[in-house]
C-alpha cells in the first residue's frame, strides 16, 4: 500500500494538524479502517487523528462522455472551472469559489446559495458501481453519502457565463483571507450562523492564535501557528453560547477528525 507523508499545518486550509503517513486510494482498492480527507479544506485534524487516506492523482481527471461530463473525485473544483471555461459548459461557474475537490463537495452537497452540486448532478460511482442521483438522499450541506466516490456524471449543457462568474466572485468578497477551513457551522433554517455568533459576543474573540473573524463571523481563522485545541474551545463555545441563549443547536460544517473537547457547563 503506498503511502504519502502528510503535514496538515501546511496541507489543511486552516493550516492546523500533525504530520501523519496518508494511505492512497488506487485502482478502486480502498484501504480498510481509513478515513478519507480528500484536500483538507473543510477539516480540522487532532494530533491524533485516525487512520486516513486520500485518492491518488489516478482520480484527477476530467472527459465528455456520452453528451456527459465525467469528472474524477480527486479532482480540484478550479481545473474544472478551466475546464468548462475552454470547452464552453455552463453549470460550473460557482465551482471558482468553491475550495477542494469533487468528491468532498459531493459528499457535503457543497454550493453557493441556490447553486448546489447535486442540481445537475447524475450519478456517482463508488465500489458499489454508478448509483443514480435518485437513490441518494440529500439536502442542504448534506447527502447520505458514506462511501469514497470515484468520479462523477454530470448533465452537459453549453453556455459557460463570465457575468455569472463574476457574480459568484462577489458572492464570495466578504470571506476572510486568512487560513480557515471555510464555513465553521451551517446555517440553521430562517437564520444566519455569523448573525448568531455576533449576538452572543463572540465575533473578533480571539483564543491564543485563533479567533473567529472580524470579517466574517462564521469564519473560524489562524492567525499563524493556532492550534487544535484552541480552535475546538472556540467551537464548543459558541455551540453552548448560542444554545444557551437561542436554544438553537449549531452544526458544524468543517469536519472534526479526532476526540472533541467537551465544554463543561
Amino acid at each position: 500500500m503506498k503511502t504519502k507523508t502528510v503535514d496538515f499545518s501546511k496541507f489543511s486550509s486552516i493550516r492546523i494538524g500533525p504530520v501523519v503517513e496518508v494511505a492512497f486510494i488506487e485502482d478502486d482498492v480502498i484501504p480498510q479502517g481509513c478515513t478519507i480527507i480528500g484536500s483538507a479544506n473543510n477539516l480540522l485534524v487532532a494530533p491524533n487523528p485516525p487512520p486516513l487516506m486520500m485518492l491518488s492523482k489516478q482520480y484527477d481527471f476530467i472527459r465528455i462522455e456520452n453528451n456527459r461530463l465525467i469528472i474524477g473525485a480527486a479532482t480540484p473544483g478550479g481545473r474544472v472551472v478551466s475546464f468548462c471555461k475552454k470547452n464552453d459548459i455552463a453549470n460550473f461557474e460557482y465551482f471558482s469559489k468553491l475550495p477542494g475537490t469533487i468528491g468532498g463537495m459531493i459528499k457535503m452537497n457543497a454550493g453557493l446559495k441556490e447553486f448546489e452540486i447535486f442540481n445537475h448532478l447524475i450519478a456517482v460511482r463508488t465500489q458499489k458501481g454508478w448509483i443514480p442521483k435518485e437513490q441518494i438522499e440529500y439536502g442542504y450541506r448534506k447527502t447520505s453519502i458514506n462511501e469514497v466516490v470515484f468520479e462523477a456524471a454530470f448533465e452537459l449543457h453549453h453556455g459557460f457565463s463570465s457575468e455569472r462568474l463574476e457574480m459568484f466572485a462577489q458572492m464570495r468578497s466578504n470571506q476572510p483571507n486568512d487560513p480557515s477551513a471555510g464555513s465553521c457551522f451551517k446555517n440553521p433554517p430562517g437564520d444566519y450562523a455569523g448573525r448568531l455568533i455576533e449576538a452572543v459576543g463572540l465575533k473578533g474573540v480571539r483564543r491564543g492564535n485563533m479567533a473567529f473573524s472580524e470579517v466574517h463571523a462564521n469564519f473560524l481563522v489562524n492567525y499563524g501557528g493556532g492550534i487544535y485545541e484552541d480552535a475546538l474551545s472556540l467551537i464548543n463555545e459558541a455551540q453552548q453560547k448560542i444554545y444557551e441563549t437561542f436554544g438553537i443547536s449549531l452544526q458544524c460544517e468543517v469536519v472534526i477528525l479526532g476526540d472533541r473537547i467537551v465544554t463543561k457547563k
